[in-house]
């Protein structure tokens, strides 16, 4: 089985700090360079644990989601906006 952090992704992926990860290998060190904390999550591990079964074969999509899914955890959820009522005629 060969390995290959060159696989590339379908679709770029870019992070919060404006990096685009567009193979395996970018992933790997953009993984590597976290903080230990944000590394510890649990979505990351996910990302992590994919990102090497990518690497040994398995389709470079479930890396990718699971990379963008943590990516997106570490971004605050959107403020809500309060809907106005129109006025009863």
């Amino acid at each position: 089985m060969v390995m290959s952090w060159s696989r590339r992704f379908d679709d770029p992926i870019t992070t919060p700090d404006g990096l685009v990860l567009r193979t395996l290998h970018d992933s790997g060190e953009y993984i590597q360079a976290l903080p230990r904390a944000i590394h510890q999550r649990p979505e990351w591990q996910v990302a992590t644990e994919m990102l090497l079964e990518a690497i040994r074969g398995a389709p470079v999509m479930f890396a990718g989601n699971a990379i963008r899914k943590a990516v997106k955890a570490g971004k605050s959820a959107p403020k809500p906006t309060r809907r106005r009522r129109t006025a009863k005629k």
